[in-house]
């Protein structure tokens, strides 16, 4: 099994700025903000807790996701972008869509903020395994 730690890297970094996109000013952001209640004074007193917080989650999800590209592609012997974008896409669904459904459900939170965090996971998730498709 061959793993890019140069692409871990660059894949580390992608989901960093997607996660700065998703929840930068904007339709999202602001339906987000409706939705929690979690405003930019709300959360400045824990913004570097929070930070650390996405550093660390997000570095163990491309770790994670750098793994399982690479044994799949250890046992398929395919190497392909497509590949890579396909456990991506199964490890969202399988661990991180079908988890926050569940507490969000059982919590009683909006669709709207489902559907918001699991489209973030989403795109988190296919940004990190293009990088490592690509490495």
């Amino acid at each position: 099994m061959d793993i890019s730690w140069i692409g871990v890297l660059v894949a580390f970094v992608a989901g960093m700025v997607v996660a700065m996109a998703w929840y930068s000013k904007g339709a999202i952001a602001d339906a987000w903000e409706a939705l929690t209640g979690i405003t930019p004074e709300k959360s400045k007193p824990v913004r570097t807790r929070n930070l650390v917080v996405l550093a660390v989650s997000n570095a163990a999800t491309t770790i994670g996701l750098a793994l399982a590209v690479g044994l799949t592609s250890a046992a398929t012997g395919n190497h392909s972008v497509w590949m890579a974008l396909a456990v991506g896409a199964g490890a969202w669904l399988a661990l991180s869509a079908s988890t926050l459904l569940q507490h969000n459900s059982f919590e009683q939170k909006p669709l709207k903020l489902t559907i918001i965090n699991t489209g973030y996971q989403l795109a988190l998730f296919l940004a990190i395994t293009l990088v490592l498709g690509l490495f």
